[in-house]
């Protein structure tokens, strides 16, 4: 997507040919716009888990560089197995981090170790392309719902779409998941327009969703995380569409904080409530979400503390929580399969049952849990 007119990615390899990607610094926006070099497996790792880079697509793809970065500096099967397992621990909810880092892993294993780092960084790269063209398909599979929602409203006012988190084209390599479809839309002349939670407590819809929106020109308005419910009540939302971390083999989505209470919402008013997710999204080996997968619970100080920019421009940080008072952060939350209307694939729209996502994904039969 572009950015003052100049086209980025999130995550793209320097121009001298030194094995060094550059990314977007996520913590900085929307207040600076910086890009940071990530030349050692330290600095990926550092990445990923303090969030500069953010987004269960591109925390792989980046995964995925930290492989290819680390094996340049020492391809031994022991530094190997260290980076797998350092990049590995940085986020533990987000299933393609682990499917990033096992096929980085599987592939370059069984070569003469002077082959590896090679390998491993045009295989970073295809991963990197791969999420694009997967993102961008999510964006013409989710338009149908768009344009079906656009034709129910007789073509006239726009298309009120609620969305949580940032699951666009910063969460991506580009283009995004949920967000994918309203550019989509935007970009066909639908007249859409965006409620965009403020997704507490790091603020990722207001500070990010928002940033990108408002860039590419889509109507937006930021929203405190509370009045969703109130939006649908008063008619105000046609439809939700949110991303993923996690998908479970009987669809089952696990997304950031929050996601689980917009979904009761939508689904006492009768709003349709779709997840936009990629393939390597979905955990074949997990049923039961709430049991099941890991959440990761984050430090307190997202929660007590928040950055803001000030008059002259500078950004600070502000306590705003009683002083001493203790909080827990919960970086997510599973909402069950019933409460989703339908899932967004690269492949296709499928209800979120075992057999809708194995219509789509038949090759993953073997692979699904409870089979």
């Amino acid at each position: 997507m572009k950015i003052d007119g100049k086209h980025y990615r999130t995550i793209w390899p320097v121009a001298d040919g030194a094995v060094v990607v550059e990314v977007i610094d996520q913590t900085k926006l929307p207040h600076k716009f910086e890009t940071k070099r990530l030349a050692t497996l330290d600095e990926a790792a550092h990445a990923i888990k303090a969030m500069i880079v953010r987004g269960a697509p591109l925390i792989g793809a980046t995964a995925a560089y930290g492989m290819a970065i680390a094996l340049a500096a020492d391809p031994s099967d022991v530094a190997m197995n260290a980076a797998y397992d350092k990049l590995a621990a940085t986020r533990p909810t987000a299933i393609n981090l682990r499917w990033a880092l096992d096929r980085v892993r599987s592939a370059v294993a069984p070569l003469a170790p002077g082959a590896r780092a090679k390998v491993a960084w045009v295989l970073a790269a295809g991963i990197c392309d791969e999420d694009v063209s997967i993102c961008e398909a999510i964006g013409e599979q989710g338009l149908k719902l768009i344009e079906a929602a656009f034709a129910k409203k007789g073509g006239k006012g726009a298309v009120n779409i609620l969305t949580h988190c940032n699951a666009g084209w910063l969460a991506t390599v580009d283009w995004g998941t949920a967000i994918a479809p309203i550019y989509k839309a935007f970009d066909k002349g639908i007249p859409v327009h965006v409620w965009v939670d403020e997704t507490r407590p790091r603020n990722q819809g207001a500070s990010l969703t928002a940033f990108e929106l408002g860039r590419h020109g889509v109507p937006h308005h930021i929203v405190a995380d509370n009045s969703g419910g109130h939006l649908m009540q008063h008619g105000l939302v046609d439809l939700c569409i949110v991303g993923t971390d996690r998908v479970t083999a009987r669809g089952d989505v696990c997304n950031k904080i929050g996601t689980y209470l917009k979904a009761l919402a939508a689904h006492d008013n009768g709003v349709p409530f779709y997840v936009a997710l990629p393939s390597p999204t979905i955990d074949w080996t997990v049923v039961d979400g709430v049991k099941e997968i890991p959440i990761e619970e984050r430090s307190s100080l997202e929660v007590t503390r928040i950055a803001g920019r000030l008059a002259d421009g500078s950004v600070v940080e502000v306590d705003i929580a009683a002083p001493g008072s203790p909080a827990r952060n919960d970086a997510f939350d599973v909402t069950p399969a019933r409460l989703v209307t339908a899932l967004i694939t690269e492949r296709g729209v499928c209800p979120a049952t075992r057999d809708g996502l194995l219509g789509l994904f038949p090759e993953a039969k073997t692979r699904a849990a409870g089979e």
